[in-house]
């Protein structure tokens, strides 16, 4: 009886060994297929952040091969975080508007006057994200600016398709924007904002309400490095940035594609651009040039990629990717030339900075006013990292903080 205790200690103690080397070996062989720049902000912590969100999917695809559960219920649990306490500085309530579950930050603090409003859109890649993972950061929004801000918590991909997503942020924004008395905002100083994959979403919103009649135009709209286009995933920032966490070149469009269809069989083929006919590619050349992109974005390794010929079968699959309704640089001028005071975030290392300068050069050309910051030492999400403990980056506050005072401007 002692042998048979002793042999399944050892067994089981060689299976825990196994798992462990399994998942940091996994970690090992990720990291050392990313590049970190030389003029990379607090290089060691980007590592540590990156080991562990590795180490997170890693154990979530081992989970779900045990079939307990799916890797993406799992990262998500991970990633969300734990909602902090009370805010002696502000009242936080959740609210339903229009049935879209959103959470209203609220400074305590008496106010001469009506305060200035901002629906916030959180990223994520469409995927992950919600109202406590960016908690911290419309805290701090809502405390600095002033300001009343509404989180929004969007429907989220696979399980919802696109227009899911964006209807969601639609309607919150509509929802607060006829109400504004209920929260004493001033309904002239309404403000669309978001990151990432939510830039993406306060970019369509914001041009979706320059057409609807019987409300308040917003007063401005805070895009902070934001996705706006899925014709060309070989633009310079791209190519450059595409081993540099925390977003790889290849996720983007593997995340458009999961919100879009579900379907990421063609992920290669529109990596390489086969999924853009020529006459589409000559529609928007114009828009998406790299004349439009400043020459010295383009001297750090980049290498200008030979036309390839469009895949038909693929474009049919995907070309929902092409179409102003998901891609908001491709919307007419007559849109853009609409649009209201604009501030743009980009970070030098970070695939869709590119994206952001091309959105920046349309906004401009169409003689709309744009604040630009760019973070020359920043990455891909470092705005979230701005309070993060021993794991905070110097950068993210600094670039927050540019967007404070240009929110207190308005």
């Amino acid at each position: 009886m002692e042998f048979l205790f002793t042999l399944l200690v050892l067994v089981l103690a060689v299976f825990v060994a196994s798992f462990i080397l399994l998942v940091l070996g996994t970690i090992q062989f990720e990291i050392s297929n990313t590049e970190i720049p030389p003029g990379m902000d607090q290089p060691i912590k980007l590592r540590i952040i990156h080991g562990f969100l590795v180490g997170s999917a890693v154990l979530g695809k081992i989970l779900e091969r045990m079939g307990l559960c799916s890797q993406l219920s799992f990262v998500r649990y991970i990633r969300y975080g734990k909602k902090p306490g009370m805010d002696p500085k502000l009242f936080i309530k959740d609210l339903d508007f229009e049935m879209v579950p959103v959470r209203v930050y609220h400074p305590r603090a008496s106010s001469s006057g009506q305060r200035r409003g901002i629906v916030f859109f959180h990223g994520g890649g469409w995927v992950i994200g919600d109202l406590d993972s960016h908690e911290k950061l419309c805290r701090y929004i809502a405390r600095e600016s002033e300001s009343v801000v509404a989180s929004v918590d969007y429907r989220l991909a696979p399980e919802h398709k696109y227009p899911a997503q964006f209807d969601d942020c639609l309607t919150a924004a509509i929802h607060f924007m006829r109400n504004t008395e209920d929260y004493g905002v001033d309904p002239t100083r309404i403000i669309i904002a978001g990151d990432s994959a939510g830039g993406h979403l306060a970019a369509l919103v914001s041009q979706a309400l320059m057409s609807r009649p019987g409300l308040p135009k917003p007063r401005a709209q805070v895009l902070i490095y934001p996705f706006v286009q899925g014709l060309d995933f070989n633009l310079p920032s791209y190519l450059q940035n595409c081993k540099v966490p925390l977003l790889f070149r290849e996720r983007v469009p593997f995340f458009a594609l999961l919100c879009l269809n579900g379907d990421v069989s063609v992920l290669e083929d529109v990596l390489e651009g086969t999924h853009i006919p020529a006459d589409i590619k000559l529609k928007y050349r114009k828009w998406l040039s790299l004349d439009n992109i400043p020459e010295e974005f383009k001297v750090r390794g980049y290498k200008p990629q030979l036309f390839i010929e469009c895949k038909k079968e693929v474009y049919e699959q995907v070309k929902g990717i092409c179409e102003p309704t998901f891609s908001p640089l491709l919307a007419e001028d007559a849109i853009f030339c609409q649009l209201p005071e604009s501030f743009i975030l980009t970070c030098e290392y970070d695939v869709l900075r590119d994206d952001g300068l091309l959105y920046k050069k349309r906004l401009e050309d169409n003689g709309v006013q744009v604040t630009w910051y760019h973070v020359e030492d920043g990455f891909h999400g470092v705005i979230s990292m701005f309070d993060n403990g021993i794991l905070s980056f110097p950068a993210g506050k600094k670039a927050l903080d540019k967007i404070i005072n240009f929110l207190r401007g308005l």
